[in-house]
């Protein structure tokens, strides 16, 4: 079956980026010049989802008034003969057709995927953590592909150092081709000593609905939070899709900031420019 819906969960309160997130929700922090969570709605679209529902909670409208149409910036944009900005504007609001639920409680991420039960129906969904940023849809079509060829849920999969595996969800792991393997188990932020390979497991999650059948039967862990690894782990038939690279954790004050940068350099309008100001940045602080 064709994978037509996606689901953002954004209902998170963004403490790490206090005092920045103190009225505005961290997914409409901007990396360059597009809130975070446009990258991610815009990657959905370029692997055909136009349907997408965001898992929203309090102070989240921004979110919806961005994808929205905004009637008096456009009239005052057209009256001001700024023609590009308005097309720029416009073609926010054609990217998908997004719905919006809220979360309700802070119950952790699988029961924000739990509430997408009623909009997702029984038919495989992708999931996508608007933390993570991806430089490209490769790994989601990767993902996408690995479903249709195997069947069972998916899940994107990133090689890190081994000092940084207990700062994520660890797969065990066999291989079956090229970049994809068959998950035997998962370790939820494990110690470096006990982690069963360097396999991370990373914001992106193709699911079938049997994952709702499971959540229903996971008991709350630390904190009263229903987690998601614990679901996918009761998950009769699990891959996962292994990448090196273009992925950023904007969710990380350092990672923010380099993907700001990385991302702006590959921007025709602003790369040689801003390429020319780093490195008279890294002259006058002596680091060429």
């Amino acid at each position: 079956m064709t994978v037509k819906k996606a689901v953002i969960p954004a209902a998170g309160l963004g403490t790490r980026f206090l005092p920045a997130t103190k009225a505005q929700p961290k997914e409409m922090l901007p990396v360059v010049d597009k809130p975070a969570i446009q990258y991610v709605v815009e990657e959905a679209a370029s692997v055909g989802i136009r349907d997408i529902l965001v898992i929203t909670g309090r102070n989240k409208n921004s979110i919806e008034d961005h994808f929205d149409h905004a009637v008096e910036l456009e009239r005052n944009l057209r009256a001001g003969g700024k023609d590009v900005q308005i097309k720029e504007v416009q073609a926010i609001t054609e990217l998908a057709d997004l719905h919006y639920v809220r979360q309700g409680e802070p119950k952790g991420l699988g029961h924000a995927v739990s509430v997408a039960r009623q909009h997702v129906g029984d038919e495989p969904f992708v999931v996508l953590l608007p933390d993570d940023l991806m430089e490209t849809s490769e790994v989601l079509s990767r993902m996408i592909y690995a479903h249709a060829a195997h069947g069972g849920s998916v899940v994107a999969l990133k090689e890190v150092a081994q000092d940084e595996v207990s700062l994520y969800g660890c797969a065990a792991a066999e291989p079956v081709d090229d970049g994809l393997v068959r998950i035997t188990g998962l370790v939820e932020k494990p110690a470096a000593e006990d982690a069963p390979t360097n396999l991370a497991v990373m914001g992106r999650y193709l699911f079938t609905p049997q994952i709702f059948d499971v959540l229903e039967r996971v008991q709350p862990g630390k904190g009263g939070e229903i987690q998601l690894t614990d679901g996918m782990a009761m998950l009769p038939e699990l891959y996962g899709v292994v990448f090196q690279h273009g992925r950023y954790d904007t969710g990380n004050k350092i990672d923010y900031l380099r993907a700001t940068v990385e991302l702006a350099l590959k921007r025709d309008d602003l790369g040689p420019d801003f390429r020319r100001f780093l490195a008279d940045v890294a002259r006058r602080e002596n680091l060429t």
